[in-house]
């Protein structure tokens, strides 16, 4: 078995910590794409469901502020998801040129799917781990967001 060192290539080592988040986000992304995949939605759909689930009825510029991801983005995946039925996009009655996103019964009911799913998730990647470092990952994990969250990325590598 490798040690956590051998897996870090020469370029990275004085970045050890970096390059782990990047494997862990990695293999943790592939794992929940295949469950996705398994409930017929694609990776990045379940975050539009759950900000609907919790809140029905919002326009696109909510739900791709809710997301963080782009525009384009957003709107594919929006229209992936209304042609398999699981929400509509309608004009707002107060601005015909604002859109609004509602889910249908076949949406709604992917709630528990996608609950079982993070749960499943959830167990798998805190395997071997206490509760107490779980929680310390969690915390840990949001601070270093935060952290990066506050710095701003050049222009150039935005893009």
């Amino acid at each position: 078995m490798s040690t956590p060192e051998s897996r870090i290539p020469t370029t990275a080592d004085t970045g050890p910590m970096s390059y782990a988040i990047f494997q862990l986000a990695r293999a943790h992304r592939a794992y929940a794409a295949a469950m996705l995949r398994e409930m017929d939605v694609h990776l990045g759909q379940e975050l539009l469901l759950m900000q609907l689930l919790d809140r029905d009825g919002q326009t696109q510029s909510e739900l791709l502020e809710s997301v963080g991801l782009d525009h384009s983005t957003v709107s594919k995946s929006l229209r992936r998801m209304q042609e398999a039925g699981l929400l509509v996009r309608e004009p707002a009655a107060h601005d015909r040129r604002v859109l609004m996103v509602h889910l249908t019964d076949k949406g709604r009911s992917m709630r528990e799917r996608l609950a079982a799913m993070w749960r499943a998730l959830e167990e798998i990647s805190a395997q071997g781990l206490s509760a107490q470092q779980a929680e310390s990952f969690v915390r840990t994990a949001y601070a270093m967001a935060d952290a990066i969250n506050g710095h701003a990325v050049p222009r150039e590598e935005s893009e």
